[in-house]
């Protein structure tokens, strides 16, 4: 406001001086090109750069500004000197004994009663606390959004695992009804086909294709087991028994399968002592066995000719993990999402299976409350490692 609007004209310029030192923010006064006329005692507590050193410091308030920032700062000088006004511009200052600051500055033109332009004010307050509180919110916000993502793409996963057992509900009642009406003339087949086995002698010119009819017939009968287990209803209960053993047991029924594809079947070493109590599980044995069963075997017919596949176990306090590991091709990315789909298989020949095996195997894995898992890298191999609590309670 001009001096000439007060009523008592005794105010004079050291009045106004004395309110200006006593203003909490640091205030300052350029001459119209932009030299430093007046600043007041603020920006000692400020900055702790006395009045004096500010009004003889070239190029002020540069010096005091951090360096990142001096650009931005140059252009708010020049647009003050070009009478252009603008409000809280934050920067950062750095202080006389090291300390970074943030500041926001405000600036307009002053002019005299008759019009003159006299320069321009700039007004500097200290936004430090607000600036943290800015970068507090904005962590916050971050991680905010993190674990919204997190939270949407756990719902995303359970969905997709919804739909999933959905089609595998609806893919097991289908199989298991298509096995129901297979199985009853399969039945017949066999018997018939062993009354006539038993009619022929060796001498027999065709004697030698009944042992192929009959791996067919074992085959199909093999393969409606399997869709029955895709639509299990009343799972096996829970029996105590050692983990070494069964994978023994398996291993054994493998041996042939293993021989037939000329590939080293080892069993890991870890698992020796028949009496160690981290061995005993109490978990349904059968259903344990066919996971194994369908694992192994499926790691030793995507193995090279004399590679190896390698069977372990360990127990972690209250989980059990069974790892078969191979030396194959390994599986693609693209291949991998459709893995444990039902009927999904990349075997070239019908008779090496029909895609149920691990299908079938996660099922039983999670009704037991565990997990099937596969890491694999082409050209190296895969490794499935079936986790599963130790006792399952019923």
């Amino acid at each position: 406001m001009p001096y000439s609007h007060f009523r008592d004209k005794s105010i004079n310029d050291v009045f106004f001086r004395v309110v200006a030192n006593y203003t909490y923010d640091w205030e300052s006064w350029h001459d119209p090109h932009g030299k430093l006329v007046w600043v007041n005692d603020a920006v000692q507590r400020m900055t702790g750069y006395t009045t004096e050193q500010c009004l003889t410091m070239p190029d002020y308030p540069l010096p005091i500004v951090a360096e990142k920032d001096r650009v931005r700062m140059q252009a708010m000088l020049d647009e003050a000197i070009a009478r252009k006004s603008r409000n809280d511009l934050e920067f950062e200052i750095v202080t006389r004994d090291g300390r970074e600051r943030w500041m926001a500055v405000s600036w307009q033109s002053m002019y005299g009663d008759d019009g003159k332009h006299l320069g321009f004010r700039t007004s500097v307050r200290d936004i430090t606390d607000r600036q943290g509180l800015k970068e507090q919110l904005r962590l916050y916000t971050e991680h905010l959004e993190q674990l919204v993502q997190e939270r949407t793409a756990r719902i995303a996963q359970l969905e997709k695992h919804r739909q999933q057992m959905e089609k595998l509900a609806a893919l097991g009642e289908l199989a298991a009804g298509v096995a129901h009406e297979v199985n009853n003339p399969l039945a017949g087949i066999r018997n018939a086909f062993a009354l006539f086995r038993d009619s022929l002698t060796p001498a027999h010119e065709h004697y030698d294709l009944l042992e192929l009819v009959d791996e067919e017939i074992e085959r199909i009968s093999s393969i409606i087991h399997q869709m029955y287990q895709l639509y299990r209803r009343s799972p096996q209960q829970s029996v105590e028994f050692s983990v070494q053993k069964i994978i023994r047991d398996v291993a054994i029924l493998c041996e042939p399968i293993a021989k037939r594809y000329q590939v080293q079947l080892g069993v890991g070493n870890d698992w020796q002592n028949d009496d160690s109590r981290s061995d005993r599980v109490c978990l349904p044995e059968g259903e344990l066995k066919q996971v194994l069963f369908n694992l192994i075997r499926n790691a030793i017919q995507a193995s090279p000719p004399h590679g190896d596949v390698e069977v372990f176990a360990e127990s972690r306090g209250e989980e059990l993990s069974i790892v078969v590991k191979d030396e194959g091709c390994g599986i693609d990315a693209a291949t991998m999402t459709h893995i444990f789909e039902p009927f999904f298989t990349t075997k070239s020949e019908m008779k090496e299976g029909m895609g149920l095996g691990l299908s079938v195997s996660r099922n039983l894995v999670e009704s037991m409350d565990g997990s099937l898992t596969v890491r694999s890298v082409v050209g190296q191999g895969s490794t499935f490692t079936v986790q599963v609590p130790r006792r399952v309670l019923e």
